[in-house]
């Protein structure tokens, strides 16, 4: 004997079996661009300085204001960056240079720019997720501090000492964390103390061959004298612990006499790092 079901237990049946054929399709996603992903951001920036000062980066384009997570993003390799742009620089297409000090003198740049900051780091986008990637910053920038004692002649007759230092870095490459470009040079502003004469430095690093300081020093009776040093054997690991001062001291002897003699510097060496800072 066939048994036939009433009409209404077929449509049960039915609706039953296409609402479980629907269930085992669906796919769950977990972020709504389930062919795409995120990277969300989390900066550990240095203390004294303010997240305001930074911009966060994925592949070139800026994070909006106050937001740590990018569009989404194919899946595959991102560069992320992030730094700060502090006074005395600019920053284009990853690239951050010091200002010049004068337009027409090319090659001349701020002997002392605020401390500049970066980080960088290639990650792996995965679709249908989010990334969170904890970064850190580097300080790229190093104070250098040079201070010569007067030990002969009268320091009192100093009435100023202007300088220049060849062979340093103008630029620094954000994305491959190296120096950029060619060697340019700087103007440090010098100031006396009693016997000593000194300046505060804030460089990238040093560049090129050879690093050169050329003093013009002004007496009080007017005569000027210049007095050049080759420094690069002193600054030779300059490049190194960034966060530490570079002192390099050396002795200035100065004429004894009006119009006697000349300017010599002598016995310069490298001091090492030191916990203090330039302002």
């Amino acid at each position: 004997m066939r048994t036939i079901l009433p009409s209404w237990t077929s449509y049960a049946l039915v609706t039953t079996f296409i609402f479980l054929l629907s269930s085992c399709s669906k796919e769950e996603h977990n972020t709504p661009h389930p062919d795409q992903g995120v990277v969300s951001v989390s900066v550990d920036y240095p203390q004294g300085t303010e997240e305001d000062d930074y911009t966060v980066e994925v592949d070139g384009q800026p994070l909006d204001e106050g937001d740590n997570a990018s569009e989404p993003l194919a899946p595959g390799e991102h560069t992320v960056l992030v730094h700060n742009t502090p006074g005395g620089f600019t920053v284009t297409d990853g690239i951050a240079c010091v200002e010049r000090v004068d337009r027409a003198i090319t090659d001349l740049i701020n002997p002392l720019p605020e401390t500049l900051y970066s980080g960088t780091k290639t990650v792996t986008v995965v679709a249908d997720d989010t990334l969170h990637l904890d970064l850190s910053v580097a300080q790229r920038t190093r104070d250098l501090r040079l201070e010569l004692t007067v030990t002969e002649g009268d320091p009192e007759h100093i009435a100023a000492i202007t300088g220049t230092l060849s062979g340093v870095a103008g630029a620094y490459d954000l994305r491959s964390e190296t120096l950029h470009g060619e060697a340019v040079s700087t103007a440090p502003m010098f100031t006396r103390n009693g016997d000593k004469v000194s300046a505060d430095l804030r460089l990238l690093g040093i560049m090129g061959d050879r690093q050169t300081l050329t003093l013009v020093i002004t007496f009080t009776d007017g005569l000027t004298q210049t007095v050049e040093s080759d420094l690069t054997e002193v600054l030779a690991d300059f490049n190194g612990d960034m966060g530490q001062t570079f002192t390099v001291t050396g002795s200035l002897r100065t004429p004894t006499e009006a119009g006697l003699g000349g300017c010599t510097i002598t016995d310069w060496t490298n001091g090492g790092g030191g916990s203090g800072s330039a302002t």
